[in-house]
């Protein structure tokens, strides 16, 4: 088995093969041609993330600079929206719903490094894929573990590192993140005044 079958089979593996290597430079000129584009070149830009990207739903946009590993592990879906300097480390997939707005300096990373020191060195990683639903709202600065899950219409707040799953329909904050309490029609603009 290659290391890429073992990396996207969620089996440890060393990213350190040609083929790999390959791999994540393609991405590194694509982001570097997206991060270089003036920001009116909507359509070059647009035509980049499609290359990079596994799937893109309608409207998407990002902020540069935006970094990631290979982007063929990323989907995102309709109305997405990502603020400057994030970076999506996508070894394993990176599943994103439609309507999503993420923060800036906002990092989701699938992969992680080996536990004992000796495996460690040698280069050994394992990539758990990372899901967000629709209309999540990211804060700036947040941080997601290998294996998390944030379910749909929920805000995880500015500077939190996500190291557990997070339901739906709620507000969530923290390091780690905890769920600080649900959304409820009391948060509606019209229920406010």
């Amino acid at each position: 088995m290659s290391a890429k079958d073992k990396m996207l089979n969620q089996e440890y593996y060393i990213p350190w093969d040609d083929e790999l290597t390959n791999e994540r430079e393609r991405a590194k000129d694509l982001l570097f041609e997206l991060n270089n584009l003036k920001p009116s070149m909507r359509v070059e830009r647009n035509q980049i993330i499609h290359k990079l990207f596994h799937s893109v739903g309608e409207n998407a946009w990002i902020e540069s600079p935006f970094n990631c590993d290979y982007g063929y592990n990323i989907t995102v879906g309709d109305n997405f929206y990502a603020n400057t300097n994030c970076t999506i480390l996508d070894c394993a997939k990176v599943t994103i719903g439609d309507n999503v707005l993420i923060g800036p300096n906002v990092s989701l990373y699938t992969p992680n490094h080996a536990i004992d020191a000796e495996e460690r060195k040698q280069g050994y990683e394992v990539s758990l894929p990372i899901t967000i639903g629709e209309n999540v709202w990211i804060g700036g600065s947040v941080t997601i573990v290998p294996g998390v899950k944030i379910g749909d219409n929920t805000i995880i707040g500015a500077g939190s590192v996500v190291t557990k799953d997070v339901p739906s329909n709620v507000i969530a904050a923290g390091v780690p993140c905890k769920v600080i309490r649900s959304i409820t029609e009391n948060d509606k603009i019209a229920n406010r005044r």
